[in-house]
């Protein structure tokens, strides 16, 4: 009976009564200072931003035929485009401190069962979004602009915008990131009752289909970069079933 009591009440008491002015600053607070942490990254970087977006370019330069190099359309390309890419980078970077300001926030009206699950989903979906950019940069962009490459026409000169190159590999790196948070996705599903494990097996046909649509909108119009989303987002799916189903089966142990 106590047990229950515990789970049902926030893990630490009220000692006074907070008002929606008290909320409002905190969260200003909280805003400000992850502003600050996205700052203090940029600041850092903002010196290495050509060598930063040397490195990101290398993908496309490596599989580019002997003789060809990327083009700037614009006058001010060749600053906007590493200032963006770093703009962007300190952003994935201070992911975590982001994450850690919002668990500030929203961690004194969580009881402990609800932290106990919370503080892993926020790491764990932190690792699995830079491990999508991660698979999209060493192993998907050297696929891609291979194919792109080799299928160019006879007589063009392959010269890319550096912009339009920016925009692209950001297009393909949230939808990774994104497609990588499958497993977040599932176990937040489950734990909130919107649905089960098992009715998550009975709809793995759906999945299947549905990820290769998605992987047809978020990615070019190539089946090979096609695949090399929807098969990951496969995997994800199964393993999103398996850690869910275990703790769907420890809530059962636990209320029996």
């Amino acid at each position: 009976m106590n047990s229950s009591v515990e789970n049902s009440t926030p893990s630490e008491p009220v000692t006074k009564n907070v008002t929606l002015l008290d909320h409002l600053l905190e969260l200003r607070t909280r805003l400000l200072h992850a502003v600050l942490g996205i700052l203090l990254v940029f600041c850092s970087l903002a010196y290495f931003a050509q060598d930063i977006y040397q490195y990101l370019a290398q993908p496309l330069l490596q599989t580019m035929p002997a003789g060809s190099q990327m083009i700037a359309t614009d006058v001010a390309s060749p600053f906007f485009a590493p200032f963006k890419l770093t703009i962007v980078l300190s952003i994935f970077i201070s992911m975590p401190y982001i994450l850690y300001q919002v668990w500030s926030f929203v961690a004194p009206g969580l009881y402990r069962n609800e932290k106990r699950l919370i503080a892993p989903l926020m790491l764990g979906s932190t690792l699995l979004f830079y491990s999508g950019i991660a698979f999209a940069y060493f192993i998907v962009f050297p696929v891609v602009f291979a194919f792109f490459t080799s299928v160019a026409p006879e007589g063009v000169v392959i010269a890319t915008d550096i912009s339009s190159y920016l925009d692209f590999v950001l297009k393909l790196f949230f939808a990774f990131g994104a497609a990588f948070e499958i497993p977040v996705a599932i176990i937040l599903l489950c734990w909130t009752g919107v649905t089960s494990p098992n009715d998550l097996r009975k709809k793995r046909p759906y999945m299947i289909v549905g990820a290769f649509v998605i992987g047809m909108l978020l990615t070019p119009p190539d089946i090979i970069s096609q695949s090399m989303l929807a098969i990951p987002m496969l995997l994800l799916f199964e393993l999103g079933i398996i850690i869910a189903s275990s703790h769907h089966k420890e809530d059962e142990e636990e209320e029996t």
